[in-house]
């Protein structure tokens, strides 16, 4: 009877976990698939969105993945990043689309198969996309501009720094340092739009500027990485003004804390990422959902910028 039992107990225990793992398997194969596509991750920005979303995979139970094309910022690939996802028919499709026929041809093919198309970060005139996640970009130009101005005189002189990658996001940006400037009676001498999102270029226009306008006071630039490299050219020149960028990332708000920059604006690029995972969701399980979430633009200053960077470190480490 004791050898009975034992073997009954034991084949008890192993029909116990041979229906966990089925229902553990079961329930894997019925969670959505969700995959997010982004312009790169080469650069701590993209790394924060891909956080943001992988913090949504994990507290919504989605089976998802944050995929990125191999070369940074390579509109073509992304293009054959975009078709080999569409094989694997997921549920529903984040991307942070390049603005190129490629990309939007690409993109359409999914609406054709009945994939949601979610915008994160960049939006773009996509006919069937199903919601853009981000931020409202002539607004976070407009208070680059307001922090830019408070700190001058009315007839200073500042540059606008801009990107061409994404050529969009960087125009209103532009747009609205520029209406924030011009009603604050700041003269701004030098536009560089049309700049690779890239340290070197960036550098060879701040330098340029500095040489065809030495008396500059100021400089809003459409991204961090333009933004640091025109800090390095000014204090290399033996400047010292303030140089308000975008995106809040580490190097930025250290430069805050040590009293090299007033302050700067910042998306919220781990928002994006998670909140944009949060929308697929509703999306796919029919919930009522908005078509257009504004992320959201922060002030940093030397008064928060502690809590910020501490943030960022723990996120990222």
């Amino acid at each position: 009877m004791k050898k009975k039992w034992v073997i009954l107990l034991i084949s008890s225990i192993l029909l116990a976990t041979v229906i966990g793992c089925i229902v553990k398997f079961l329930k894997k194969d019925n969670r959505p698939k969700v995959v997010v596509v982004l312009q790169d991750l080469d650069t701590q920005y993209w790394n924060i969105v891909k956080a943001g979303a992988e913090k949504g995979f994990q507290e919504f139970d989605i089976d998802g993945k944050v995929v990125a094309p191999g070369f940074k910022s390579e509109k073509d690939v992304q293009e054959y990043v975009l078709k080999n996802v569409l094989k694997e028919q997921p549920d529903a499709l984040i991307v942070s689309p390049f603005q190129s026929p490629a990309v939007m041809s690409a993109l359409k093919k999914f609406a054709q198969h009945k994939i949601p198309v979610l915008l994160v970060d960049t939006d773009i005139p996509l006919e069937h996309k199903t919601a853009y996640i981000g931020t409202n970009n002539f607004e976070l130009g407009k208070k680059a501009g307001e922090l830019l101005a408070s700190g001058l005189q009315p007839g200073d002189e500042v540059a606008l720094i801009g990107g061409s990658l994404n050529g969009p996001v960087s125009i209103e940006r532009i747009k609205g340092a520029t209406s924030s400037l011009e009603d604050a009676g700041i003269k701004i001498v030098a536009k560089q739009v049309n700049l690779p999102n890239e340290a070197l270029p960036a550098r060879k226009a701040m330098t340029t500027i500095l040489q065809n306008h030495p008396d500059v006071k100021g400089v809003f630039a459409t991204s961090d990485i333009l933004a640091l490299s025109a800090v390095k050219v000014i204090k290399e020149q033996g400047y010292k003004m303030p140089v308000i960028g975008a995106d809040g990332i580490i190097k930025m708000n250290e430069l805050i804390k040590d009293g090299t920059l007033p302050g700067t604006v910042a998306q919220n690029p781990y928002d994006m990422g998670y909140i944009s995972v949060e929308t697929a969701r509703k999306v796919l399980e029919g919930e009522q959902f908005r078509k257009s979430v504004d992320t959201g633009v922060d002030l940093i200053t030397k008064d928060n910028v502690k809590q910020k960077l501490d943030f960022l470190k723990e996120l990222l480490e």
